[in-house]
């Protein structure tokens, strides 16, 4: 399987993200190669602290397959999963999640707590971490940098 390809694809999730003004981390679901599933982050369009990239990927993949078991389903996501997409994911029984940067305030895939490799948890996901990770870093910080220029603009 071709991870940067499908990291790419993520990425432009990503990228919608940002052009929403919402904070950049998009998600694809892959199932036998394909894309069944993606997601970007719609927090605030949506007025819903739930619609992140990884939940709304699982959704679309979840329809696709019409089952909520996504047993033989990858989860690319352009940043670490949330502790509550995290455990989302371990619900859903995705076999592995493919990110790009790690979360070190939120992380729920290692960073901060290790939601989907928790031994008293019925499902354990496979992790493979930093694929792409300098795009995804950098379309984080340049949003982060956008947002405190407008908010000192709106202090002057």
């Amino acid at each position: 399987m071709n991870y940067e390809f499908f990291m790419k694809e993520a990425l432009r999730e990503a990228q919608k993200a940002f052009q929403k003004d919402e904070v950049p981390i998009g998600a694809v679901a892959v199932y036998k190669n394909q894309i069944i599933g993606r997601g970007h982050n719609q927090t605030e369009g949506l007025k819903d602290p739930t619609a992140h990239a990884e939940i709304l990927a699982i959704t679309a993949a979840a329809n696709a397959l019409s089952s909520w078991r996504l047993n033989d389903v990858q989860m690319f996501t352009t940043v670490e999963p949330c502790i509550m997409c995290a455990g989302a994911l371990v619900l859903a029984r995705i076999k592995r999640i493919i990110f790009g940067a790690k979360d070190e305030k939120f992380g729920g895939c290692g960073s901060v707590f290790n939601i989907v490799n928790e031994p008293r948890l019925n499902h354990r996901i496979e992790i493979t971490e930093g694929v792409l990770k300098d795009q995804a870093t950098s379309l984080m910080k340049s949003f982060f940098e956008k947002k405190r220029k407008e908010n000192k603009s709106r202090e002057n």
